[in-house]
């Protein structure tokens, strides 16, 4: 189970789910440069080395590996991996080289440890629409398992960056993941228009206070394409700002609600 540290219940979770998948259970932690821009956080991402050992072993872990940025990536190291098309949307724009980053640094984990199963959450949606598709294309002996995203009680998506909010942040943060639920519900009650739901979704975002909307998007939900109907399996993604904190979260359309 790849991760980038700072854990939490989130990441327990997903720990757990790893270990009812397999007898042993390797979690990394490693904030891995190649994924930032140079206007990100990778200087203030928190780094919590210690807590995360007592979260990692309570959850279950049977090893935790700790890479240096100079193991994974030494001098002159030139190799990348990408997945075309399916980094153009969404978050991919929007933070360039970003899924490349990821994608190079978990081949390399995967090629490391050698797992028979790999487990990710769903909340970082795109990025496993992506891993999985590297998977199958570069035919690695992977499973991939993917865990529906863990909430807080209020619904508010668990995330390393939710530390980065202030009170007032924190209080209105759940309306991203309402705004998310009444889209669902409107498509199951009937409203198939694309460009309706991703409007309303709009809206809803925009309501919340101090809000700035980066994106919010309805797309095939496994190729992440543009779709004009509900006639498949969609994912509605959004991507808000709340003061210099940006948080994503999404949900499935067309799917039993969650």
């Amino acid at each position: 189970m790849p991760t980038m540290g700072a854990l939490h219940a989130g990441h327990a979770e997903l720990i757990r789910r790893a270990k009812s998948e397999a007898d042993y259970v390797v979690v990394s932690i490693f904030v891995n440069p190649t994924q930032f821009g140079p206007n990100e956080d990778l200087a203030r991402y928190p780094r919590t080395l210690e807590a995360d050992r007592i979260i990692a072993t309570e959850a279950g872990a049977d090893l935790i590996f700790t890479p240096t940025a100079q193991e994974m990536y030494p001098p002159g190291a030139l190799a990348y991996v990408e997945v075309p098309q399916l980094d153009a949307v969404l978050c991919g724009p929007r933070r360039p080289g970003h899924f490349r980053g990821v994608c190079t640094v978990v081949l390399k984990l995967f090629h490391i440890v050698q797992p028979n199963v790999a487990v990710f959450g769903q909340k970082d949606a795109q990025q496993s629409i992506i891993l999985i598709k590297m998977v199958r294309d570069l035919d690695l002996p992977v499973r991939m398992v993917i865990v529906p995203t863990v909430r807080e009680p209020d619904g508010l998506a668990m995330s390393s960056r939710n530390r980065y909010l202030n009170e007032a942040e924190r209080a209105v943060a759940p309306h991203i993941y309402k705004a998310l639920r009444m889209v669902q519900e409107q498509a199951h009650a009937g409203e198939h228009d694309v460009a309706k739901l991703e409007a309303n979704l709009r809206t809803e975002l925009e309501a919340i206070p101090g809000a700035r909307v980066d994106y919010a998007n309805i797309l095939d939900a496994t190729m992440l394409a543009s779709i004009t109907s509900l006639d498949r399996p969609a994912l509605a993604a959004v991507a808000v700002y709340l003061g210099q904190t940006r948080l994503i979260d999404n949900i499935m359309l067309n799917a039993e609600p969650s």
